[in-house]
């Protein structure tokens, strides 16, 4: 029977190996400290942090997240260490809450490795602080206990590892926060759950936002552009968790097509029924299945239901595989402790014993894995055919009868995520509109192994998917509702952007040279700084004459080409600022060709989505970090669909104009 623990309440341990699985409504900093006998922290490679994540029988997340899983392994801890501390922290460096007590009280379980609940403890009454010491494992008279703490800091990690006894205290959580905004710029942000019906704005075609999105009491001054209702500067994208914590698939089990964990707090309308299934077989998979009010919005939240379970299930399979690994590893030592099993046939049938059961245990794991595989390529085979041209790739049949729209969609797919146990199956990496974070498309070779020996054709390919990208943006949006403005100081990128010069769909010619460069930034700039005057003034009417209220995309080539320190300056501060009134940053650059510029552009690349022209695994999931491979989403050779496309967006833009 599960144990719930109130604070300072202890229990047994009946197992060595064990996870503690965190879940919170907002993401997270999960670490933890190793102790003596005496509970002291001899020093920072008693830490396990985002930074350094593994330590002897203790591994912790990467990076901050809603929900985590620590791994421990009592029996791999060091003769020494006798406490395992749990600490949890609040990022500073997302805009996000700023105090545990604006959050839902996180959760912590103790489970074995089949997922078997030992303890649980939902840390309670939390108010101003910012880090806690959420639970203790500890060794009493050779025996392990868990003791839940909740102790709070409200001075922060700095503070928290201070009361440790660290010396180095303030300088590793610095860094504990600096790995964390480096994971934080290549994680992919969990999607934000729906509001009520009644809170939905009707006048406008912008999607709905989140409660903790809107802007003040949450009405929009008079006359304020559409994309602008219900957004400030700074606001982080609410987690799902926050509302049903997700059912993460085991090992054990298959996926579950009834999607329990894929809620939102909207009232589902009736999904589509699947057919009876057979007895002994899994439900047949529908495309819509899940919870929704309309059908673009249950394919959206089913895609990322695809996206949680395969994290998930992998997760399981690696966490099995491992496992099998420290047992055959812990039989084989005890083998070649003994001297007599050595130079006898003893040791050698010992050995073989050991590798035979990891043979099973992998085994074992892989039949589930394969089995959940199979199962989620089945839902693949019936969703991706299903999908709207906003979520579709550009080889789906859906975009060869395209239409304009007349409202914007939830969300834009950037490409396609897999992982190396699940060899053809993509899942795709939708976001939701409108953009909350510039993208990156990195153009050097660092991302893209060693298959382009020359730079140029790297960079020309980074072009095309930027452009591919741009392509998207404009064909989901309604007539008059998105400009696209192009930086291409050189004039290198001409033949590239050849699909958005030649229909027009573009602003205005791609600016080139520094007063190019230095004309469009500045009108951006002064755009930024006007909307943000009129929406906190509340005086939004009051814009000037012919203002135009459409949402804007800065391409920018060959960065930094063309640019003065005023000019990147402003490219900062419109990639800080910029989002949250509606112009948004899309930058092709080789971040090697900007190193003259020093730290002083790292808060603009980690504050941009990186993504790659080339499949490239940097990428991670929000619930156990897995580095996902990236696949841009690029048109078929030979394929007219763009130009069809993009001609059908100019002669539209050019309707509207009239």
């Amino acid at each position: 029977m599960t144990a719930e623990l109130v604070r300072g309440q202890n229990h047994p341990l009946p197992e060595a190996r064990l996870e503690i699985r965190v879940s919170a409504g907002t993401p997270i900093v999960a670490g933890a400290t190793l102790g003596d006998e005496h509970g002291k922290v001899h020093g920072v490679e008693w830490v396990a942090h985002p930074g350094a994540p593994t330590l002897p029988g203790l591994e912790v997340s990467k990076q901050a997240a809603a929900d985590h899983r620590l791994a421990v392994d009592l029996d791999a801890l060091a003769p020494s260490v006798h406490r395992v501390t749990v600490l949890l922290a609040l990022p500073t460096t997302t805009g996000g809450p700023a105090r545990f007590g604006a959050v839902a009280a996180p959760f912590l379980a103790v489970t074995g490795l089949d997922g078997t609940e030992v303890a649980t403890y939902t840390i309670t009454g939390l108010q101003t602080e910012t880090a806690v010491v959420a639970l203790e494992l500890y060794r009493r008279q050779g025996a392990w206990k868990v003791r839940a703490v909740g102790q709070g800091y409200a001075g922060g990690l700095a503070e928290l590892l201070t009361d440790q006894d660290l010396p180095e205290a303030r300088q590793l959580a610095a860094g504990i926060h600096e790995a964390v905004a480096h994971g934080l710029a290549r994680s992919v942000a969990a999607p934000p759950p729906r509001v009520p019906d009644a809170e939905r704005p009707r006048q406008t075609p912008a999607p709905a936002l989140g409660p903790d999105q809107t802007h003040g009491t949450g009405t929009a001054p008079q006359g304020a552009p559409p994309h602008l209702v219900g957004q400030h500067a700074g606001t982080a994208p609410h987690d799902p968790s926050a509302d049903t914590q997700p059912t993460a698939p085991m090992a054990g089990g298959p996926v579950n097509y009834t999607h329990p964990g894929r809620q939102t707090t909207a009232p589902p309308p009736p999904p589509p029924t699947a057919p009876p299934a057979e007895p002994g077989r899994p439900a047949q998979p529908v495309a819509g299945d899940a919870t929704g009010w309309s059908m673009d919005e249950r394919l959206y939240n089913q895609v990322w239901g695809m996206f949680e379970d395969l994290a998930r299930t992998t997760a399981a399979y690696r966490s099995a595989v491992d496992f099998a690994e420290s047992r055959m590893e812990q039989e084989l030592d005890r083998v070649l402790s003994d001297p007599r099993s050595r130079i006898s046939g003893q040791g050698d049938a010992a050995r073989e014993a050991a590798r035979a059961k990891h043979a099973q245990l992998v085994d074992q794991a892989r039949a589930a894995l394969d089995r959940d595989l199979a199962q989620l390529r089945a839902e693949a085979d019936v969703v991706e055919p299903a999908l709207p041209t906003a979520y579709a790739r550009w080889d789906n049949p859906v975009w060869h009868g395209y239409q304009v729209p007349m409202e914007v969609p939830m969300a834009l797919r950037l490409g396609d995520l897999h992982l190396p146990e699940s060899d053809g199956l993509r899942i795709p990496m939708l976001v939701r509109l409108p953009l909350e974070r510039g993208l990156w498309i990195d153009a050097s070779r660092s991302g893209s192994g060693d298959s382009f020996a020359d730079p140029g054709e790297l960079r020309r390919l980074a072009l095309d998917t930027a452009v591919a990208l741009a392509a998207r943006l404009l064909a989901v949006y309604p007539p008059g509702e998105f400009s696209v403005h192009v930086l291409d100081p050189a004039g290198a990128g001409a033949t590239a952007l050849a699909p958005l010069t030649q229909p027009g769909v573009l602003a205005g010619p791609p600016a080139v040279g520094a007063a190019g460069v230095a004309d469009v930034l500045g009108r951006l700039t002064q755009r930024v700084d006007l909307v943000q005057m009129a929406v906190r003034g509340g005086a939004a009417d009051a814009l000037p004459p012919g203002f135009d209220t459409a949402e804007q995309l800065l391409i920018v080539n060959d960065f930094p080409h063309g640019f003065d320190d005023r000019a990147v300056t402003q490219l900062r501060y419109l990639a800080d600022e910029g989002p949250a009134v509606g112009v948004h940053l899309m930058m092709v650059a080789d971040r090697q060709d900007a190193v003259a510029y020093g730290p002083l552009l790292d808060p603009l690349w980690r504050s941009l989505l990186r993504l790659t022209p080339t499949p490239d695994d940097h990428l991670a999931d929000p619930w156990v970090g897995h580095a996902w491979t990236y696949e841009p989403s690029l048109v078929p050779p030979g394929s007219r669909v763009l130009q069809q496309v993009l001609t059908q967006v100019a002669d539209a833009r050019r309707s509207w104009n009239r």
